[in-house]
C-alpha cells in the first residue's frame, strides 16, 4: 500500500504542474493511484479505453483488494471512471471468474471481446469509441497482453487469439 500512496503523491505533482503524462511499465496496479490523482485534478470521472486480454475487475486477488487484477473494479467503486464512457477491447481467454465480462457489462461498459476484432480493421470501432467518449477527459490503458503473444511474447499472462500489432496501432491512432 505504500507504493500506492507514493504513486498517488507523484501523480498529484504531475497533474498540478499541468502535465499530461504517458506512463509506461509496471502492471495494472498503477492505474488506481493514477486515476485517484487525476480525479482530484479534474473533479470528475474520466472516460476509459482499456485494451487488455483480461478485464482486471476482480473483487480480490490473492486475498488483496488492490492488485493487478482489481484496479478497474476499485476505480469504478470509487467513482473515478464513467462506465458509460468506458470501452474494454481485446478481452478473451480465461478470466479469474466466469462473471468477469458480465460484471463489466452490468456496469454499462462496452466490452469488445477479441473475437469481435478478428479479421477486420478496428477503425469503425474507434469511431464508435470516440462518439461514446465525446469531450469527456479520457484515460487510455494498453496492457501488452491485449496483443496476441505471437507479437508480444514477453508478457507474463499470454492469451492466444489477441489483437494484431496493426489493430493496436488503429486503437492508439483512433483515440
Amino acid at each position: 500500500l505504500d507504493s500506492i500512496r507514493l504513486i498517488e503523491a507523484f501523480y498529484d505533482k504531475v497533474f498540478a504542474a499541468g502535465i499530461k503524462p504517458i506512463s509506461l511499465g509496471g502492471d495494472h496496479t498503477i492505474v488506481l493511484p493514477i486515476l485517484r490523482a487525476l480525479n482530484r485534478k479534474l473533479k470528475q470521472p474520466v472516460a476509459m479505453v482499456h485494451v487488455d486480454a483480461h478485464a482486471d475487475v476482480n473483487d480480490t486477488m490473492y486475498g488483496e483488494k488492490i492488485a493487478h487484477g482489481t484496479p478497474f473494479r476499485r476505480a469504478i467503486e470509487e467513482g473515478l471512471i464513467d462506465t458509460n464512457k468506458m470501452v474494454q477491447i481485446g478481452l478473451r481467454g480465461t478470466g479469474y471468474s466466469a462473471e468477469d465480462f458480465d460484471w463489466c457489462r452490468q456496469q454499462g461498459i462496452r466490452v469488445v471481446q477479441a473475437e469481435e476484432c478478428w479479421y477486420q480493421s478496428l477503425a469503425p470501432l474507434m469511431q464508435e469509441v470516440r462518439e461514446r467518449i465525446g469531450n469527456t477527459p479520457a484515460y487510455i490503458s494498453f496492457d501488452i497482453d491485449g496483443l496476441d503473444p505471437s507479437f508480444a511474447p514477453g508478457t507474463g499472462t499470454p492469451e492466444v487469439g489477441g489483437l494484431s500489432v496493426m489493430q493496436g496501432l488503429e486503437i492508439i491512432r483512433g483515440c
